[in-house]
């Protein structure tokens, strides 16, 4: 029977994370699918883990990024889906049947995005699927609530690469994952790109994994992480939106940056952040930009109220996350 999926797993440096994520790939109800680790130079013993194992891989010689890594896998993959896993997951056993389900209920569907709770506090969510703002700001939607919640399926702005399934097919037409991006804030792009062409991201909740976060970097925050994701930030909103709708939205993206810069000031980042910025608005120029195309134009409209509804569902969740903590007193 030909597979349908290829589950690609991006590997740097990740080895103490192996065996559980494996082990439930094991254990998966549906076996209909590939397997492919792309390991982008690990020096931790990860490349002799995944020999010794013949585990299919793909060994490159120093780090690619997220980016970089997950475009071979796409690449290299033959099947009509591609599961982007992250090697800090634990999913559950139905969840790539339940991804497989989820895409093929519409061409349209570019994307899915799983429900990702916390490992280590299996009573949080982690993700829901990704959201962007007029205020150029990417949030998980759904992070810190009750992992009993969010279990309708819906359309999300871009799925979260960490755990998500995509139709290949698609990478041709929109481009793959930007791999100037590295890393951070390359999920939303690819989603937002796909939005442009007409097709939709959306979030499945019976596809359940467990995420440790930031296996990676090693922290939430961190210098190389701020300023790059700073950096990416510009080139995101240069990159999809029209010249006009930047205009439009030119404020509220300012007053984004502001606060951050305050947010991350207070937390000793904001030189950090001050350069990603620099470094974006220099180097915008170089990245490929998406082609204005008048038959778009209801695309970039619905886009644009997609961005109006991120900032308010910002906001609310923002609310409920300081009234939970206010009750907590």
């Amino acid at each position: 029977m030909q597979k349908k999926v290829t589950i690609i797993i991006p590997n740097y440096n990740g080895l103490k994370f192996m065996e559980p994520c494996f082990k439930a790939l094991e254990a998966q109800s549906e076996k209909n699918f590939e397997l492919l680790v792309v390991d982008n130079g690990s020096s931790d013993g990860s490349v002799e883990w995944l020999k010794e194992r013949n585990i299919p891989s793909v060994f490159l010689k120093e780090n690619t990024g997220f980016s970089g890594a997950v475009n071979v896998g796409i690449n290299r993959a033959q099947t009509p889906y591609v599961i982007l896993l992250n090697n800090d997951t634990e999913p559950e056993p139905d969840y790539v049947k339940e991804m497989v389900k989820a895409i093929e209920r519409s061409p349209e569907v570019f994307s899915v995005s799983s429900k990702m709770i916390q490992l280590y506090h299996k009573e949080l969510m982690d993700d829901a699927g990704d959201m962007y703002s007029l205020l150029g700001w990417a949030y998980q939607r759904g992070v810190g609530q009750s992992s009993r919640g969010y279990r309708k399926p819906c359309q999300v702005f871009s799925a979260c690469a960490g755990a998500a399934i995509y139709r290949r097919e698609v990478f041709k037409e929109i481009g793959g994952f930007d791999e100037d991006h590295f890393a951070y804030l390359e999920d939303i792009d690819v989603g937002y790109r796909a939005k442009i062409f007409g097709y939709k991201n959306m979030y499945c909740p019976t596809a359940i994994v467990y995420h440790v976060g930031s296996g990676t970097s090693g922290s939430k925050y961190n210098s190389f992480k701020v300023r790059l994701a700073a950096r990416n930030n510009v080139y995101l909103n240069y990159k999809n939106m029209p010249f006009l709708q930047l205009f439009i939205n030119l404020g509220p993206l300012l007053v984004g940056m502001f606060v951050k810069y305050l947010f991350f000031r207070k937390i000793g980042f904001a030189s950090d952040y001050a350069e990603g910025l620099k470094e974006g608005l220099k180097t915008a120029g170089k990245t490929k930009k998406v082609k204005f195309r008048s038959t778009h134009l209801g695309n970039y409209l619905r886009i644009e109220g997609e961005l109006i509804y991120g900032t308010i569902l910002y906001i609310w969740e923002f609310l409920k996350r300081k009234l939970k903590i206010f009750r907590s007193f």
